[in-house]
């Protein structure tokens, strides 16, 4: 059992940054790949980024490629996204969540979720 908890999302300004933590704790953390998904108003759940158990394959959504950074730090339970260049259509709720698989891109794969964090971005 992995227990998740979001945090750092809020209001931007087209252009700006935020940095998004997800807080794990339960079963071992490293075990893991992390990923992140968002949801917007109307729409589906999206793939935006993953990170494998040991940092060294991360796979990133075409639509943030070049803005977006995954990162993770096993020792402190924690994986991030740094959000740079943010655009209004990035504007959603953003979920991570834990996979057993090593890369995996589609929500059926993963095996826990967060409840979420908004991030608006205004034009």
């Amino acid at each position: 059992q992995v227990q998740l908890v979001e945090s750092g999302g809020g209001l931007v300004q087209a252009g700006g940054s935020l940095r998004l933590s997800c807080a794990a704790s339960g079963r071992t953390f490293s075990s893991y790949a992390m990923g992140w998904f968002r949801q917007a108003p109307g729409k589906e759940r999206e793939f935006v980024a993953v990170i494998n158990w040991s940092a060294g394959s991360t796979y990133y959504a075409d639509s943030v490629k070049g803005r977006f950074t995954i990162s993770r730090d096993n020792a402190k339970n924690t994986v991030y996204l740094q959000m740079n260049s943010l655009k209004p259509e990035d504007t959603s709720v953003y979920y991570c969540a834990a996979t057993r698989y090593y890369n995996g891109r589609r929500e059926y794969e993963y095996d826990y979720w967060g409840q979420g964090t908004q991030v608006t971005v205004s034009s």
